[in-house]
């Protein structure tokens, strides 16, 4: 893979409280299926996010795992009621280990 996946999030920067958020997040990645061949005619080894997961001040609001099936540069959408501000930690796993992450805040009121 050329470039580090980059996540991008919306995530409103206010909101009331008890109102349902929308969140949406992708991250840009290739993700390779471990089904291709090279021109050799090699396979090309798996490299996917195989795990998403979203937290909120520490507490989970959403998570997935993720199959080889899915299209590159995978999209999430999803909503969360909030009840105070704080922050959503969004954390994505790839095959080889890498942990990519991105914090976003809201402020609730």
């Amino acid at each position: 893979m050329a470039a580090k996946p980059k996540p991008r999030i919306k995530v409103p920067k206010e909101a009331k409280i008890g109102e349902l958020v929308t969140i949406k997040t992708l991250i840009s990645h290739e993700m390779e299926s471990g089904q291709r061949k090279d021109k050799e005619g090699n396979l090309i080894p798996r490299k996917i996010i195989n795990k998403f997961a979203c937290d909120f001040n520490g507490a989970p609001v959403f998570s997935c795992d993720i199959d080889p099936a899915i299209s590159a540069n995978p999209y999430f959408e999803f909503s969360a009621k909030l009840t105070e501000s704080g922050a959503f930690t969004f954390t994505w796993t790839d095959d080889d280990g890498s942990v990519y992450t991105d914090e976003q805040k809201i402020t609730v009121s």
